[in-house]
């Protein structure tokens, strides 16, 4: 009797959770002029489910088994209100979606009112070191290349004067890819962890030829300035795109080495929980600073 109410229980339970085959795919559009929206995140917090669109505004979203129809589904990119709906009101195929444009007033920049001599500064790891250990953005739970959409890898930073960024440069000691795109991402810092997007435009850059070694993306015309109040900030990188080399293309990395004093960030997924590790990437940024 009392395992037939268990049961009872168990089967009139809202939340169940979905099947780990199940897909949601549609495509992202801007609501005034129906013009498709590259590389929106499309996730749902805290769950490894996550994805970008691609340059036509297309996507699809895998549900892993930790996911119920009552789950929310949030897309969001910078420009644009963020939208949010819960897996049940979403169809399987041909979802369409649209984002209305945010209309963001920007605060206008002045380090300082008097004549002062900038100076250069790099910020964080310019060494390759011995290159015995890489960070790698492939994991053995992936089952292709397009899993990786949407992962970040990045590093936390001190500023403690006002900067201006004029790039930013990381070593890459594996690359089995013909072509990648990556979004820079810059964020606050509270409680130890990246928090709020501090840039206002998409900084998206791409790598060609299984490039290896030292790799140099220009932040000049993004104009980012770092005021000192901030203090600390993360930097991340965060796979967008990418096209093998050939079929057993997987590796992409950067090398690293163990730091105590150090911490790299990183998530499977948008909108996943991060982690922080005691690690060190060669990832610099370049800046003139007061």
């Amino acid at each position: 009797m009392i395992f037939r109410i268990i049961m009872l229980l168990v089967l009139s339970t809202p939340t169940i959770c979905l099947s780990q085959d199940t897909m949601i795919n549609g495509k992202v559009q801007n609501f005034e002029n129906n013009e498709p929206l590259a590389f929106v995140n499309i996730g749902i917090a805290n769950k490894t489910i996550g994805t970008v669109s691609n340059k036509d505004g297309m996507f699809k979203l895998l549900l892993n088994d930790k996911a119920t129809k009552n789950d929310t589904v949030t897309f969001s990119f910078v420009g644009f209100k963020t939208e949010k709906y819960l897996i049940s009101e979403l169809k399987q195929e041909n979802n369409s979606i649209h984002l209305h444009p945010e209309n963001t007033q920007l605060d206008e920049v002045v380090i300082s009112s008097k004549k002062i001599k900038l100076k250069s500064k790099k910020i964080g790891r310019s060494s390759k070191g011995l290159g015995l250990n890489h960070m790698n953005f492939y994991t053995v739970h992936e089952k292709d290349v397009d899993d990786r959409l949407s992962k970040e890898r990045g590093m936390k930073f001190k500023i403690r004067k006002n900067c201006h960024v004029k790039n930013l440069n990381f070593n890459i000691t594996s690359n089995d890819f013909s072509s990648l795109k990556f979004r820079v991402n810059f964020y606050k810092i509270e409680d130890g962890l990246p928090t709020e997007l501090l840039l206002f435009e998409n900084i998206i850059f791409e790598i060609n030829n299984t490039f290896l070694g030292w790799f140099k993306v220009d932040l000049e015309p993004y104009n980012v300035y770092i005021k000192e109040d901030i203090q600390e900030i993360a930097v991340t990188l965060q796979w967008l795109e990418s096209v093998k080399n050939d079929e057993t293309s997987k590796y992409f990395s950067i090398s690293t080495a163990a730091s105590p004093l150090s911490t790299a960030y990183f998530r499977e997924k948008t909108m996943d929980t991060w982690t922080a590790a005691s690690q060190n990437l060669s990832f610099y940024l370049n800046a003139r600073c007061e």
